[in-house]
């Protein structure tokens, strides 16, 4: 990592017991820069995100927040240093309250951060008494992305953040991550919806069985290249 601040990794690896699925990555995510991790379905990216979140142990490598190795640092406690954390599989808690949903780790009540959110998300509002699970995966996707983006995050790990959800709140969305993107947080997007991830990345990863196929500044890199990577 070149410098103070910003979030990083070099050459992890990990997975599930025995089995290593991701292998030699690296990337650098200044303060204020987003890295957009790119792959066919199965290819690692999700394992990737939980390995820098904690929730899989990094078997190999380092990865690292401010210059400092996080090691094997449990989920909450990386989350206490800053690393917010919106996963793809099961984004929210099913049997709770979409209000529980947003207030569980804030406080009851604690509903103001989100109010800039709730104008561009109406249905978030509209359903804080409704129980997560009965959402639509779209809007379960938003109560996700919701959660993540309105704590004050140092970095910010979203994993298929549009999966389900409707264009115009793709673009909602990307006002969020831009806006986090100027106050200084390095965001960490795995995506698989180009034209957002080319709006939104400073650089691209794209991956292959679970190791680095094609990565650099994402103007320098043209879709057709990204394409021939992903496309089946």
């Amino acid at each position: 990592m070149n410098g103070r601040g910003g979030f990083g990794f070099r050459d992890v690896a990990g997975g599930y017991g025995r089995m290593t699925v991701v292998e030699g990555l690296s990337a650098d995510v200044p303060a204020g820069g987003c890295l957009c991790v790119l792959g066919r379905n199965g290819v690692g990216k999700s394992t990737l995100m939980k390995i820098l979140s904690g929730h899989l142990e990094c078997a190999a490598g380092e990865i690292l927040l401010d210059g400092a190795a996080l090691g094997g640092l449990s989920p909450d406690r990386r989350r206490r240093l800053g690393l917010s954390y919106a996963m793809q599989e099961r984004p929210v808690f099913d049997n709770l309250s979409v209000r529980d949903n947003l207030t569980l780790m804030r406080g009851r009540g604690a509903l103001d951060a989100y109010r800039p959110f709730f104008e561009a998300f109406p249905v978030l509002e509209e359903r804080l008494a409704q129980t997560a699970g009965t959402l639509s995966g779209g809007e379960r996707k938003i109560l996700s992305f919701v959660r993540a983006a309105a704590e004050d995050a140092r970095v910010l790990l979203l994993d298929e953040p549009s999966e389900g959800v409707q264009a115009e709140n793709v673009e909602r969305m990307k006002a969020f991550i831009l806006a986090r993107k100027a106050a200084g947080v390095s965001v960490v997007v795995v995506e698989q919806h180009l034209t957002l991830a080319g709006q939104i990345a400073d650089e691209i990863l794209v991956m292959d069985q679970g190791r680095t196929v094609l990565q650099g500044p994402a103007a320098e890199i043209p879709r057709e290249r990204i394409l021939e990577h992903i496309e089946v």
